[in-house]
C-alpha cells in the first residue's frame, strides 16, 4: 500500500513527510521535485509518475502539493480518495483556505491526523465529526466530553457517520430519484445502445439513532411476495450503495435498511437496461439537393409520456454542414436559430407538453466548395428535464423509520429524468 506522504510547497520544500513503510524514502522527494514540479508538468500530465520503481500520486491545494509514495501496485483510485480526504480534513481543522503557513503553525496537529488516517499504509478512519471527537486543535472545538465507551464505539466504525443526540423539531425525509436516459438510435430507427443510469439522493431530518428501511419497485422482491395483483417490477442492475446500508441485509432478501446521515446524502446507485420508457421519439428526414448546394431538414418530435406531464429546457441540436451559408426555419413552437460556433440549428423549446408533438422544417443554403466532399452527419443531440417521470419505470414503494420514541415522520418522493446522451442518428 501507501509507503509515504509528502506535503510539499511550490518550490518542491518537503513541509510534513510522514512515512508508514521503510521501502522508500525522503530522498524521493528530489526526484519528485525534479521531474515534475521543476518541469511544470503539473496540469498538463496525468497526476501519476513513476520515477526509479517508485509512484508518485499527487494533488494540489492552492500552491502546495500532497503526494503518496507507493512501490506496490495499488488501487489509484483509493490513494486520490485518500488525498481528497485528507485536503478535506485539514480544511475542516485549519479553514477553507489553509495556507503554507497554517501548516506551518499547526505541526502537531497534522502529524497527529496523519497517525490517526493511516496506519501501515492503510487508509483507516477519514470521518471528520469522529476525529474532532478525540483530535481537538485547530478550528475545530470539543463540544462536550464524550462517554469513553461511546467514543471507541465511534473509533471503531460501528457508526461514524451519525452522531448520537441529534434533535429535529420536525422529523422529515426528501427522497430525490434522479435518472439519466441514454439512448444512440440508428437513421433506420433501430435502437443500437439504450439505458438508463440513477442515484437515490436523499435528506434526512430525523431525530435520535433511527433505521430506515427503504423499497423500490424491485422485480426480484416483487416475484417473492404472495400478491400477484401488483404491478410487475423492473429489473435493477449494478447497485451501489452508501456506507450505511446494511449489505448483508441486501444480498440476503434485497431490502435496503440503513441508519442515515444527518442531512444531505446519496444512498444508492442503479443502472435499467431494459423495458425503458423513451421519452421522446425523433423522426429526421434529411434530403440533400448537392448539385443546387441545398440541404433540406424536417424534424417530427413526439412527447411520449402522459399528458399531465411537461417536459422543461428541451434543447434539440441539430447538425448542418459545415459551408452553411443561410438558413430559413419553421417551427410549429419554439424557437429555433442557426448557430454557426456549434455547427448546427439549436432548437429550444421552454415547455414541451405530454403526448404532444412538434416539427421544425429547415432550407439550408450552402456556399460552392471546390472539392466536393461528402458530408459527414454527426448524430441529433436532444436534451431534456422531466419531473415526476421515471423512464426506467422505478418507483419508491416505501420508506418505514423505526425509532425508540416512535414519531410520525413526513415524506417527501420527487422523481426527475433528464437526457444523459440522447441521440439520433441521421
Amino acid at each position: 500500500m501507501i509507503s509515504m506522504i509528502l506535503i510539499l510547497n511550490h518550490k518542491g520544500d518537503i513541509m510534513i513527510s510522514r512515512q508508514y513503510r521503510d521501502d522508500v524514502s525522503r530522498a524521493a522527494a528530489d526526484s519528485f521535485r525534479l521531474q515534475v514540479i521543476a518541469a511544470k508538468e503539473t496540469g498538463s500530465q496525468a497526476p501519476v509518475k513513476r520515477i526509479e520503481n517508485c509512484s508518485f500520486l499527487y494533488t494540489r491545494h492552492l500552491n502546495m502539493y500532497f503526494v503518496a509514495l507507493t512501490r506496490s501496485n495499488v488501487n489509484p483510485a483509493l490513494v486520490f480518495e485518500y488525498l481528497f480526504q485528507k485536503i478535506r480534513i485539514l480544511k475542516a481543522y485549519l479553514g477553507e483556505e489553509f495556507d503554507e503557513n497554517s501548516m506551518r503553525n499547526n505541526m502537531t496537529l497534522i502529524y497527529e491526523l496523519m497517525d490517526e488516517t493511516m496506519d501501515f499504509g492503510y487508509p483507516q478512519n477519514c470521518a471528520v465529526d469522529v476525529l474532532r471527537l478525540y483530535i481537538n486543535l485547530g478550528n475545530i472545538r470539543q463540544q462536550d466530553e464524550p462517554d469513553a465507551s461511546q467514543l471507541t464505539s465511534q473509533i471503531t466504525g460501528a457508526i461514524d457517520w451519525r452522531r448520537e443526540g441529534i434533535r429535529h423539531k420536525k422529523n422529515e425525509v426528501y427522497i430525490d430519484v434522479l435518472e439519466s436516459v441514454n439512448l444512440l438510435m440508428s437513421s433506420t430507427g433501430n435502437v443500437l445502445r439504450n439505458e438508463v443510469t440513477a442515484q437515490v439522493q436523499m435528506n434526512t431530518k430525523l431525530t435520535g439513532m433511527p433505521e430506515c428501511k427503504f423499497g423500490l419497485n424491485d422485480k426480484l422482491v416483487i416475484e417473492k411476495e404472495t400478491n400477484h395483483s401488483r404491478k410487475p417490477g423492473v429489473e435493477i442492475d449494478d447497485c451501489t450503495f452508501h456506507r450505511c446500508v446494511r449489505l448483508g441485509k441486501f444480498d440476503a432478501d434485497r431490502t435496503i435498511t440503513f441508519i442515515p446521515p444527518d442531512g444531505e446524502f446519496e444512498l444508492m446507485r442503479y443502472r435499467v437496461t431494459d423495458n425503458i420508457n423513451l421519452p421522446f421519439r425523433i423522426i429526421p428526414a434529411v434530403r440533400e439537393l448537392m448539385d443546387q448546394n441545398k440541404v433540406s431538414i424536417n424534424l417530427k418530435v413526439i412527447a411520449q409520456f402522459v399528458s399531465s406531464l411537461f417536459a422543461t429546457h428541451v434543447v434539440v441540436k441539430i447538425p448542418v454542414p459545415k459551408n452553411t451559408a443561410k438558413t430559413k426555419i419553421k417551427t410549429s413552437f419554439g424557437r429555433a436559430k442557426y448557430e454557426p460556433e456549434q455547427q448546427a440549428i439549436v432548437w429550444r423549446v421552454k415547455r414541451f407538453p405530454g403526448k404532444s408533438e412538434c416539427m421544425l422544417g429547415a432550407d439550408i443554403d450552402l456556399m460552392p466548395t471546390t472539392r466536393n466532399k461528402a458530408w459527414v452527419k454527426p448524430p441529433i443531440n436532444v436534451e431534456f428535464q422531466v419531473p415526476m417521470f421515471t423512464a426506467s419505470g422505478v418507483n419508491v414503494r416505501f420508506l418505514r423509520v423505526y425509532d425508540k420514541s416512535g414519531y410520525t415522520t413526513n415524506r417527501w418522493v420527487r422523481y426527475i429524468t433528464k437526457a444523459g446522451g440522447y441521440q439520433i442518428r441521421i
